[in-house]
């Protein structure tokens, strides 16, 4: 059942050192707050997993969070490249970083197989790609049925999942609309699961196209208003497109970093 706690109390508790994390949410509600708290609790040895890395992953990789990156397309949207995560891969700073990259729909299919007790999932997938030469968690197999060759893909089972949501009830059940990625299937999948809200109300309303997490498969929920910036929250905020752009520069030269996270690390979180 959901406990209601602080963003700093909750991932003290439920993000350990050497934990496979995973902190989803498709351009939107992008859990931005719990990255930067898990930054201050300073976590190591991380396996971070998540579709696109985006800014959340940069400042992760950036700050010596994370030893791996599970992913699938890495970059700073509308912008460029992710200058953290490109200087740990290319020269190994802060730490070298171990990668597995797969398309959108192989992680996807990996939340989904992690989230059903399966231990891989079978799609029609990395055709026309040469990601299965240097990933080994790509295989192919030949369906008895038709005999269709078809790429299968190990379950992927975090040890915690981060989202971020509009709202939950006093109960603990979470709601989440609008433009959705994996994050209903990211936490069915975890071992754990913190979900940060804008609100908590008395009742969660029907909303069209709403997911509701029971409270039976959250482990925390934190209320951080504004918790997904810069990325949006639907009938909350937009998306800071500007400070996207803001982000390049810091994180293109090492000591602008530097001085951003030194900035970070004193900040008090809300909770």
């Amino acid at each position: 059942m959901a406990e209601f706690t602080s963003l700093s109390e909750a991932v003290g508790a439920l993000v350990e050192d050497g934990s496979t994390v995973a902190l989803e949410g498709f351009t939107h509600l992008i859990p931005m707050a719990a990255g930067r708290e898990i930054i201050r609790q300073g976590k190591r040895e991380l396996t971070l997993a998540r579709m696109t890395p985006d800014l959340v992953y940069d400042q992760l990789i950036g700050a010596g969070c994370a030893r791996k990156l599970i992913f699938s397309w890495g970059g700073n949207p509308g912008v460029g490249s992710l200058h953290r995560f490109r200087e740990a891969v290319q020269h190994g700073w802060p730490r070298p970083l171990e990668i597995e990259e797969h398309s959108h729909a192989g992680m996807a299919n990996r939340y989904a197989a992690g989230a059903s007790g399966l231990p891989f999932a079978v799609l029609r997938g990395y055709a026309g790609t040469d990601l299965a030469a240097v990933t080994p968690t790509i295989a192919f197999i030949t369906c008895p049925f038709t005999g269709e060759r078809l790429a299968a893909v190990p379950a992927l089972r975090p040890d915690v999942t981060v989202v971020h949501a509009q709202r939950a009830d006093r109960a603990g059940n979470v709601q989440l609309w609008g433009l959705l990625g994996v994050q209903k299937e990211a936490v069915l999948a975890a071992r754990r699961s913190l979900v940060t809200v804008e609100e908590v109300v008395e009742e969660l309303t029907p909303v069209p196209g709403a997911v509701v997490l029971p409270n039976w498969v959250v482990s925390a929920v934190a209320v951080v208003p504004g918790g997904a910036r810069p990325s949006y929250a639907q009938g909350y905020y937009e998306r800071d497109n500007d400070a996207y752009a803001h982000w390049d520069p810091i994180g293109r030269d090492r000591s602008a970093f530097l001085r951003w996270l030194q900035d970070i690390e004193a900040e008090e979180v809300a909770s």
